[in-house]
């Protein structure tokens, strides 16, 4: 698909990457990333102008980030035995590592989507409005964003936890479809009270899910 906006990674890079590696990702500014097959129409003119923009490889709808949520992206090559063939059973796998950090953190009522994309069609250009395959959720609503990316080589996962609400998305946008609001109204790190775990939560969810060779990565315009 033709864009005129910058993919989020060198995936040629990504993808020749030998070790199952885990990206831990931070926004230099707030951050707007467009699904894979998103056009960049969804967005209002001039949205560069105000936020950074970049389109992912993956599937889901637009994301709104800034530099204090948890964003882990990981890389597993087809030879590591945490591959899997199945798309649903790996993303399931992904969520699995999440609600274990989570419950390590905070006990509670966590649970991992384990059926198909749900949530209005219309609403769904948002990525936090619906849910998917390996996302987790407490009490019916999203805590973790999820989309992977299949080559030949291996599995790109990337999964999100935002700090605070998605609501700055919504100006962004060329059309708010109706519902879409009160779609977004997904738990954050903030509501959970997990603002000041963000730091163990990572560290517990790569402990659990490891072993892996740790890149820091900062997304710069």
């Amino acid at each position: 698909m033709n864009s005129s906006f910058d993919e989020l990674y060198d995936y040629d890079v990504v993808r020749a990457l030998p070790e199952p590696t885990a990206l831990l990702v931070r926004v230099d500014e707030p951050t707007i990333i467009l699904g894979s097959q998103q056009t960049d129409d969804v967005l209002r003119d001039g949205v560069a102008d105000d936020f950074c923009v970049r389109r992912r490889r993956g599937g889901g709808g637009a994301v709104f980030v800034d530099r204090h949520d948890l964003w882990v992206d990981w890389w597993i090559p087809r030879d590591d035995d945490r591959y899997d063939d199945d798309v649903r059973r790996s993303a399931v796998r992904a969520g699995e590592w999440w609600t274990t950090a989570l419950n390590h953190v905070r006990p509670a009522e966590w649970s991992v989507h384990v059926g198909g994309v749900e949530g209005d069609e219309d609403v769904r250009v948002a990525c936090f409005a619906g849910k998917g395959p390996g996302e987790v959720l407490l009490d019916g609503r999203k805590v973790v964003g999820l989309t992977q990316w299949r080559v030949r080589e291996g599995i790109f996962v990337s999964t999100l936890m935002k700090y605070s609400s998605s609501e700055e998305l919504l100006g962004a946008l060329r059309l708010v479809p109706s519902g879409l609001t009160a779609a977004l109204g997904h738990h954050t790190a903030s509501t959970l009270e997990l603002a000041d775990s963000i730091d163990e939560i990572e560290q517990v969810l790569l402990r659990f899910s490891g072993p892996w060779r740790k890149r820091p990565v900062v997304l710069l315009r």
